[in-house]
Parts: structure tokens; C-alpha cells; sequence
């Protein structure tokens, strides 16, 4: 195997055994309160909360450390406007033909539709792209690997260090989505994975009951 070089592995906290089941519980009982957010208030949130997320995403594992993320922050109105115009176009032509009966089924217990004014209410988009084509370096082109794990796994980070702020989110998934490169002024070889909307919820915002129901354990895991 060819040299390269290393470092020390980051020292971790040294736990007890109660210890850790203590931190892994309290993380627990701090994310189930994380919720999906459809209506926000236009209060502004300091760009360094977003910023400081992004860096925290962006130290997650990924394909042969290429790091094959763009995350694009939209704040200012007329681009909100933008995008929110683009979205429904596409919304309405899923609701009304796209959409199969059974996906619409699935959706419907959640009230969603295809007007969409959170897109320019919330202070932030977030829109996140796959990089097919980067590498380490600004301007190389070389192949990504796992492009889609990587940003996954990005994504739910930014997701996690956004709630810890105290800011609520919702992922958007427009289909299709490669508008959003135009409206981003980003590469035709970069992907649009979604838009992730950023902010703080509204005085009176609520959640279906539908999103509260979770798989218990016995049914997300199994041990072999």
C-alpha cells in the first residue's frame, strides 16, 4: 500500500457505560422534537447560525473525502420569488396529473399542495447540490464518488445542527428540479437534491398528527 500521511484519532470523551446511555437518551429525547415546518415567520436569523451549520455539514463522511456538496443560500427576495414561482409550476403539474393516486393518497393525511409561500416568507433556502463532477481542489473536475450517500448524510447534519440553534426546517423536493441551476447560477454537471427551508416557525404554526407517528424500534432495527 502506497504511504500517505496520518494523524492521531481524535481523542474521544472518555464515558462510562451509564454515561453514554445517558448522552445517547438525551440525544434522542432532543432530536424527536425536531418536526417538519410549513409555516414560518419572516424573522431574520443571523447568518453565522447558517454558516457555522454548513461548516458542521460539511465534516460529514463522503466518497474518497471529496466533500461533493454545494449548499446555496438564497436570502434575498427577488430570487425567494424565483424559485417559489419555479416550484409551484412544477408542484401544480404534480398535484393535478403527475402525482399518481396512490403517492397522492400517501401525501394527503400531511395537507400538503402545491402553493408553496414559505419559499418566500422563511429567511433562508438552502438549496443543496451533488457534485458529479469536483474534487479537492477549486476548479478540478475529477469524478465523485457516492455522490448521493455523501449528500445524504450531509444533509441530515445540516438538518440536526440546525435544530440544536432552535431553527425549524423543511425539506422541498420539487420535481423536476434542474431549475434550481439557474436560479443558483450553478454548473450543469452540479445536481439539485432539494431546498432546504431555513427559519424560525410562526406564532401559530402547526403539524399534522399524521407526522408525530414513528416506527418503534422492533421496526427500524434488527439485531443479528
Amino acid at each position: 500500500m502506497k504511504a500517505h500521511d496520518t494523524l492521531p484519532y481524535t481523542a474521544l470523551p472518555s464515558y462510562s457505560d451509564d454515561e453514554r446511555i445517558q448522552r445517547a437518551i438525551a440525544f434522542y429525547e432532543a432530536l424527536k422534537t425536531r418536526r417538519t415546518c410549513r409555516y414560518f415567520s419572516a424573522d431574520p436569523v443571523p447568518r453565522a447560525v447558517i454558516e457555522n451549520a454548513i461548516l458542521a455539514a460539511g465534516t460529514a463522511p463522503n466518497g474518497a473525502n471529496h466533500q461533493p456538496w454545494h449548499f446555496a443560500v438564497i436570502e434575498s427576495a427577488d430570487k425567494k420569488k424565483a424559485l417559489r414561482a419555479a416550484a409551484e409550476e412544477e408542484e401544480r403539474s404534480f398535484y393535478d396529473s403527475k402525482g399518481s393516486e396512490e403517492w397522492l393518497e400517501a401525501l394527503e393525511p400531511l395537507g400538503t399542495d402545491a402553493d408553496k409561500p414559505f419559499l418566500e416568507i422563511a429567511p433562508y433556502l438552502i438549496v443543496i447540490f451533488g457534485q458529479r463532477k469536483g474534487g479537492m481542489l477549486p476548479g478540478e473536475l475529477k469524478q465523485n464518488y457516492y455522490v448521493n450517500e455523501s449528500v445524504g448524510i450531509a444533509t441530515g447534519m445540516l438538518i440536526t445542527a440546525l435544530h440544536d440553534a432552535g431553527l425549524a426546517t423543511l425539506t422541498h423536493t420539487p420535481n423536476p428540479m434542474k431549475f434550481l441551476n439557474q436560479v443558483c447560477d450553478r454548473p450543469a454537471h452540479e445536481k439539485p437534491m432539494m431546498v432546504l427551508v431555513v427559519g424560525k416557525p410562526a406564532a401559530d404554526a402547526t403539524i399534522p398528527v399524521h407526522a408525530t407517528i414513528k416506527k418503534p424500534l422492533d421496526q427500524i432495527s434488527s439485531w443479528l
